[in-house]
């Protein structure tokens, strides 16, 4: 797994993690910017990890970035909003 990473020229936050036999793939979220809150509008992770966690590791380091750097974030992607709200410990992070 690489480091969590955001790169706002291109308005992605992304992560890459290995698959089974050890190759590395991105997870990425898509955003639009809205002063200190981040639209995540698409999330993704490449077919060799789906179904592995992937996403969901990706999500908590999207989440704790968010934290770090008092952002808000505004799920707009279905797996985004089911994961914030599986996940209520981040709720001081959704707007």
């Amino acid at each position: 797994m690489s480091a969590f990473r955001d790169q706002p020229a291109d308005r992605r936050f992304q992560q890459e993690f290995a698959d089974a036999e050890g190759n590395e793939h991105p997870v990425w979220a898509e955003y639009a910017i809205r002063g200190h809150a981040r639209v995540i509008l698409h999330v993704e992770a490449h077919p060799a990890l789906r179904g592995h966690g992937a996403a969901g590791q990706f999500m908590q380091a999207l989440a704790e970035h968010a934290r770090a750097e008092k952002l808000t974030l505004i799920p707009h992607c279905s797996y985004a909003v089911a994961w914030l709200k599986r996940h209520p410990e981040f709720s001081d992070i959704v707007g």
